[in-house]
């Protein structure tokens, strides 16, 4: 028999569910936008493509699933697994869109004349599918053995219990957390983000180098060029900052798990990380708006043509109608 629903986890899913209305419209805007735009289409917004599938998913998978394993229902225990694995997919796709993103800026700026015949649509798609499947990979590690079932098997043992094995369905009951410690943050989380770091330090520093040198480039203005590609890259620099700062807190609670037992850590401070990491799939179409302006041309291009003329159109049609009975 399920158990009622706390005044605690009804706001708990009270805020995902929003946090889920502001992510998956939002990010369908962003692809949306990139589909209609031709000025959208080259690599980098390809990749930002990607990486809004990733937070529709987001809002419409994972914080679904979230809730699901915060009322802890009772399932067998691969079925909770497939349940918490969907999380560790989309994260890895956001980190390989991001570093994906990083690397398309460093080789505008580096080799603008090269470029256009280096990253090419093909070789995009090609780079975007590949982060998919390494996040697959990644993602579904544990559902390959890398998960607590052996060390549940020992405590039902333990206990004398013979029965086919049914838990509460809880993330950290059946994700190891040496596999979210030492696999997961060591080894696909912390490097990528340290790498795009020194990527786009050098992504400025070779702006500002050629802005004060005013080289040739592939553009007649050299100044114009440069200075577009500062704009966006701070803008792309902002967005990895955000991940960042939404996802560093959950895993250095699990840090913490895995390496001080002993230490109690507040239920509200995990709550906040999980939040921040779920918000996060919200937050990029507002930079988008507010900071690249081919995005915003593209959003405003959208309400006029689909929302607000429409309205207005019908509207007009109406008093019209009206008008002539």
């Amino acid at each position: 028999m399920a158990h009622p629903i706390s005044a605690f986890q009804a706001a708990y899913i009270s805020i995902e569910v929003l946090i889920a209305l502001v992510s998956v419209p939002g990010n369908i805007l962003v692809i949306w936008a990139v589909k209609m735009n031709q000025a959208l289409r080259d690599a980098t917004f390809c990749f930002i493509v990607s990486l809004a599938v990733a937070d529709v998913a987001v809002g419409a998978l994972v914080i679904p699933l979230a809730i699901i394993i915060n009322i802890g229902p009772q399932t067998e225990f691969y079925t909770c697994l497939m349940v918490a694995c969907p999380v560790l997919i989309l994260t890895e796709s956001s980190i390989l869109a991001l570093l994906a993103i990083a690397v398309d800026r460093y080789l505008r700026v580096k080799i603008p004349v090269r470029y256009k015949s280096m990253v090419t649509p093909q070789r995009a798609a090609v780079a975007i599918a590949c982060c998919w499947i390494v996040s697959l990979l990644v993602g579904l590690t544990p559902m390959f053995g890398w998960n607590n079932l052996n060390k549940m098997r020992k405590t039902q043992e333990l206990n004398g219990s013979h029965t086919e094995l049914v838990i509460t369905c809880q993330f950290e009951t059946v994700i190891s957390m040496e596999y979210m410690v030492y696999f997961n943050f060591f080894v696909w989380v912390l490097p990528p983000l340290l790498l795009m770091l020194l990527i786009y330090l050098e992504v400025f520093n070779l702006i500002r180098k050629q802005l004060n040198k005013k080289v040739s480039s592939s553009s007649n203005d050299p100044q114009k060029y440069y200075g577009k590609e500062l704009k966006i890259a701070k803008s792309l620099a902002l967005v990895l900052f955000l991940f960042a700062l939404s996802w560093l807190p959950l895993h250095v609670l699990n840090c913490i798990t895995l390496f001080c037992p002993s230490c109690q850590t507040p239920h509200i401070l995990t709550y906040i990380a999980i939040f921040l990491t779920h918000g996060n799939s919200a937050m990029n179409p507002i930079v988008y708006a507010f900071r690249i302006k081919k995005f915003r041309t593209a959003f405003l291009q959208i309400w006029n043509q689909y929302f607000c003329c429409k309205t207005n159109k019908n509207a007009t049609s109406t008093t019209m109608a009206e008008t002539g009975n």
